[in-house]
């Protein structure tokens, strides 16, 4: 199993961004490439979680996506709370709220 977890945050939101790794194809045991143990074994070394899912049984890939969903939230929650999202700067402004927003507003700043 080759992996390059260097690559990942390429395209991500920040710079250590919520993964899971899936073992895809489940269903298909008879065929596997990877063990379920070597693939345990690379996301813990990368501090993932690891879920086995088959997108053609639906086996854990709703549980996948909430355990992604969760994550995100967390951070997001995490981030609104100490108003680190991109673009706040430190101000209490609201969370949908855009510069040209408070140009428009005259400057006021919305606590919703």
């Amino acid at each position: 199993m080759q992996f390059n977890s260097s690559a990942l945050p390429t395209h991500a939101y920040c710079e250590n961004p919520d993964i899971i790794l899936c073992g895809n194809k489940v269903d298909m045991a008879d065929q596997r490439v990877v063990s379920e143990q070597r693939a345990k074994e690379v996301s813990e070394k990368f501090g993932f979680q690891y879920i086995e899912t088959s997108a053609a049984t639906g086996q854990n890939v709703e549980n996948a996506v909430n355990h992604l969903l969760n994550a995100v939230m967390k951070r997001m929650e995490v981030a609104v709370d100490s108003s680190r999202l991109p673009g706040r700067r430190g101000r209490s402004k609201g969370f949908l709220m855009n510069e040209d927003d408070e140009a428009e507003e005259g400057g006021s700043q919305c606590s919703c």
